[in-house]
Parts: C-alpha cells; structure tokens; sequence
C-alpha cells in the first residue's frame, strides 16, 4: 500500500480519538452544574453516571465479533452517531429529568463502547502498516481533544452558557463530522495476510490477555476518576470556584497529553515495562498530592503528576493486547472490556465512598490502583521479549 492512504488514515484515527476526548470533556466538564440542576448527592451523582458506564461495558462485550464482522470503519461511524444522540438526549434530560438523562447516558455509553474498540483496532491496523508504535500518539489525540473540551466547558461556565446549548452542539459536531473521518480509515484485514482473522469469545480464555485488562483497568480507573470527579474534588473540597475547578481538569488532561505524545521515544528507548512501572509511581505520588495538598496550587501540581502518571496504560495495553493481528480484534475487545469495568464500578463506588469520607479522601483508592499497575506491568512485556 502507498504512504498516502496510510497517511490519511493516521490523520482519520487521530480525529476520531480527538472527537472522542472533546466529546467527553465537555460532558465531564459540566458534571456540577448537571449535578446542581439535577439534585443530586455523590452517591447518587455516583449511580447516575453509571448508566454510561453500563452501556459503555455493554457494547464492549459485544463489540470484538461485530467489529471483525462489519470493520472499524462502519462501527465508528453507526457507534458516534449513537453516541451523539445519546449526549444530545442526556443534556436535554439534564435541565430536570434524571430518568432522561439516564435512557441518554445508556444510549451515549452504548456508543462509545463500540466506537473505542473499532478506532483501537483501526490503531493497530496502522501500527503494523508503519511497523512502529504510534497508539499513545493516537490517544493524545483524545487527550488533544480532552483539553480543547476542557478549556471550552472553562468558557462555557464562565460565560453561563446553558447545558442543554452547550452539549447539543457537540453532539451535532460529533454526528456530522466523526463519520466522514472514518472513511479513510483502512481495511482491517489488510495489513496482514498471516492467516483469517479469529472471532468470538476465545480471548477470555487466555491468561496474559486477562492480565493486560487487569492492567488497564487500573489505570482507566485512575482517568477516568479524574474525568468524573477531578472538579468535583477541586470544587467542593478544595474550595475552588468553579471555573478553577475546571482548570484543576484541564490541568490533568494536559498533562496527560504530553505524556502520550511523547511516549513512542519514551518506549522505544527504555521499554514497555520500566516505563510504565515509572508511571505508575509518579501517579501514585500525584493522587496522594492532590488528596493531601493544604491548597489549590499545590493541588494542581498534583492533578499534573496524575495525569501524567495515567498517559499510556491504556494505549500500551491495547498495543500489547493486539500484537497477534489474527487475534487482534477479540483481545482488543476482552482488554478494553475489563478496563472499562473501571468505568462501571468507578463512579458509584467513589461516589458512595465520597458521601462517607468526601470524594477528595475517597480518591486515594485511585492511589492503590496505581501501585497495583505497577506490579501488573510486566504482562505487558512483549511476547518475543520473555
């Protein structure tokens, strides 16, 4: 195949991933107005936003045999779709009507589930086509993305933009433009012709992929804590106003973003394991910072360490999940499954923990999380590296 079709299918999946993090850093980012305009206590904050996290595991499940059916191409586009119309009906539902934006949170997780594996998979696609690793790039990429969300919901509370107008907007951005990024993406069977590609469920049936989920789902616990409660935390806790409270967010997605962006020389000079190892201690330290500081300054060097510290658990993993191509799409599918587990026990368990202790302490179980990613990164190790 030439350069350019790769070439634009690199641009394609790293739009896709930025309109992702946008996507999500915008609802995050209004997560306490929603909650003010919603009534709602940390628990029950908590369970509210499980309904997405319940679709998003869902659709994970399922979405291994239906990718390797129907391509990435095709699921990005029908799955952001879904997700648009789920984010533009939860934000509706958001003015008063919790049932509502519950039915919106199911149908947005739905879509993400699916659209994560599928623009994962295509990931990998070009990974092999490039014959280097470029997936942490391609999650800066949501990072990017997360950032502009961020610094935009930033202006949108500072300029008392209503929810319902806000969200509805980037859903239709998603809708429209997500759709036409796919259709660069490449063939997923294409780069190579070892042999037909598996499906089904087999994958659940291997050691090192179940520890390589393990794995993520560490560290997807530990970003998406800072996703959903990194404001909060800042807000309630730490007594910053709620455009501060923002910036608390914006602080740790962009460094997370650094962190992937320069993760291809970080892995290619020291290696998978050290590296992530190193990672994980430096999220450990951030978390424990942020929780502890006596001040908001210290606070953000603190949400700054932890972002950092979360930047390349979860691409890594897909890399190493992937690495067999005819296997590609049912381990792509069974690591991000059990990662994004984090997503479905993360937000009512630190919630609940947070209506006893406040979320700020409750944000140290982010800390053990990090310690057990360290002692899990050696399943990462390259397989013809043991």
């Amino acid at each position: 195949m030439t350069a350019a079709p790769v070439h634009r299918a690199t641009v394609a999946t790293f739009a896709a991933f930025g309109a992702s993090g946008l996507a999500f850093a915008s609802l995050f980012a209004r997560v306490p107005q929603i909650r003010d305009q919603l009534h709602l206590s940390p628990g029950a904050l908590g369970l509210t936003l499980l309904a997405a996290s319940g679709g998003a595991v869902l659709a994970l499940v399922l979405s291994g045999p239906v990718v390797a059916r129907h391509g990435s191409r095709r699921v990005v586009a029908v799955s952001a779709v879904l997700f648009a119309v789920g984010l533009a009906t939860a934000a509706v539902g958001a003015t008063g009507d919790v049932a509502l934006t519950v039915v919106g949170l199911v149908a947005l997780g739905l879509g993400t589930g699916a659209w994560d594996v599928a623009m994962n998979l295509q990931g990998t696609v070009l990974e092999r086509h490039l014959r280097r690793s470029i997936m942490s790039r391609l999650h800066a990429g949501f990072s990017v993305g997360s950032v502009a969300g961020a610094l935009l919901g930033t202006a949108m509370v500072a300029l008392r933009v209503p929810v319902r107008v806000h969200l509805v907007g980037i859903a239709l951005v998603v809708a429209v433009f997500v759709p036409i990024f796919g259709r660069a993406f490449l063939p997923d069977g294409a780069a190579s012709s070892v042999a037909a590609p598996r499906t089904g469920f087999a994958a659940w049936r291997e050691p090192r992929t179940i520890l390589i989920g393990l794995f993520v789902l560490a560290f997807t616990m530990a970003e998406g804590a800072g996703h959903d409660w990194i404001v909060i935390a800042a807000v309630d806790d730490h007594e910053a106003p709620a455009a501060l409270g923002t910036l608390a967010f914006a602080t740790f997605v962009a460094a997370m973003t650094a962190g992937r962006w320069c993760g291809p020389w970080l892995l290619d000079r020291w290696g998978r394991v050290a590296v992530l190892r190193l990672l994980a201690l430096t999220g450990l330290a951030g978390t424990a910072l942020f929780v502890f500081a006596p001040g908001l300054p210290l606070a953000l060097v603190g949400a700054l360490l932890w972002g950092v510290g979360t930047a390349l658990g979860f691409p890594v993993g897909m890399s190493a999940a992937a690495e067999d191509p005819s296997a590609a799409a049912g381990r792509v599918s069974v690591v991000a499954t059990i990662g994004y587990c984090a997503f479905l026990a993360g937000p009512p368990l630190l919630g609940l923990l947070g209506d006893r202790l406040t979320v700020l302490r409750a944000l140290l179980v982010i800390a053990a999380l990090f310690g057990l990613g360290a002692l899990l990164s050696g399943a990462l190790r390259p397989v013809g590296a043991r």
